[in-house]
């Protein structure tokens, strides 16, 4: 059976970065189709919807979804759920993606682009993985409404339910654990337990996942401190696990520990490996148009394709190190640029990946 990839580009940037990891994907020689469809700012204009039921149609029928950006400011006028953000929202839901993995790793050849001393942030890399489907942003009753009780009887008041089932607790832990088995064996839980209730719970349930991973050193951090840490000795991490809105804070934080958030890929998957890829900026309208934009983040998140969601991490594992070629060769787009390298624009470093391919 042929593989499916959904190829859905989005606004701003997103057709000029998602061109050039579809180019790379296609020079592998590997036997997948790839099919594209709109979404985001540029479906609404077409179907009056971020996400038609033609795009998700194709996206639950095929084995992984490689995503641009959505998103521009024109946008901003029309009701929340119509707004181009909404696709990955929907996208999330419908094809149950629950955890979101996102590394970060620091290439030694920028070292200087972080605005961490070289001496702290070299050798970084890490992975947090981010649960996706609970916590405030999904949790139930929100709203607003008069307050009934306290001290503000009468005022409105503004409220959101953060909640997790154990099943999805466990989920997530099984899965940064295996994760953690891969890499260097060690893990670190972030919650607020001293204050929530709902971290105390994803802590206990941590602990007992724990009893079947005996070779993987758990260690358990406070948010607050855990953001601290990211900035004041981040190479202390493997990986990191969290709940949806901690991991949404830190994962942000983590990526500007590289230098440029045009490098990091990330990848959400549901329970059978079918998967979203996506880098982690954003649109971007700013440039768009410009062919300056930054593609390896989307390159990398088709590397990350190819592992998680294709079992093929040989090719995955050649273009990373092509990637890394390509920075040891100098080559620079205008957001990691620095005197000495030379500055090239997007499909220039499209092409320089593919031509440091080592096709078996």
């Amino acid at each position: 059976m042929t593989n499916t990839i959904a190829v859905l580009a989005g606004d701003g940037i997103g057709p000029e970065i998602v061109e050039q990891a579809v180019r790379v994907l296609s020079s592998l020689g590997l036997n997948f189709e790839m099919k594209e469809a709109l979404v985001g700012g540029a479906a609404f204009d077409k179907f009056e919807h971020p996400l038609p039921k033609s795009t998700l149609d194709l996206a639950k029928n095929s084995h992984a979804v490689l995503f641009g950006a959505v998103g521009d400011w024109k946008y901003d006028h029309l009701p929340r759920e119509l707004r181009p953000e909404q696709s990955i929202l929907g996208l999330r839901k419908s094809l149950g993606l629950f955890a979101n993995l996102r590394p970060a790793f620091l290439y030694n050849e920028l070292s200087n682009s972080s605005t961490l001393k070289p001496e702290v942030v070299s050798g970084l890399d890490l992975l947090i993985v981010r649960e996706l489907t609970g916590d405030v942003y999904f949790g139930t009753p929100r709203g607003v409404r008069n307050a009934n009780d306290g001290n503000f009887i009468g005022e409105r008041e503004g409220f959101d339910t953060m909640r997790y089932a154990e099943s999805e607790v466990r989920r997530i832990a099984k899965l940064a654990f295996e994760s953690a088995m891969k890499r260097r064996k060690r893990l670190c839980s972030v919650d607020k337990a001293n204050v929530l209730e709902t971290s105390q719970f994803w802590r206990d349930i941590v602990i007992d996942t724990a009893k079947g991973y005996p070779n993987v050193e758990l260690s358990h951090m406070y948010i607050d401190n855990a953001a601290m840490q990211l900035v004041k000795n981040p190479c202390q991490f493997d990986v990191i696990v969290t709940g949806n809105l901690f991991g949404d804070i830190l994962s942000d934080e983590a990526a500007m520990l590289t230098g440029s958030i045009g490098m990091l890929p990330s990848a959400s998957l549901n329970s059978n490996n079918q998967g979203l890829y996506e880098p982690s900026h954003g649109s971007a309208p700013d440039i768009a148009g410009k062919g300056i934009a930054n593609p390896l983040a989307t390159i990398l998140s088709a590397s990350m394709l190819l592992r998680y969601s294709l079992n093929l991490s040989n090719y995955a594992d050649l273009i990373d190190k092509a990637v890394q070629r390509v920075l040891s060769n100098g080559l620079r787009t205008a957001d990691i640029y620095e005197n000495g390298t030379t500055k090239v624009g997007t499909s220039e470093m499209g092409n320089a990946v593919i031509n440091e391919l080592r096709l078996p």
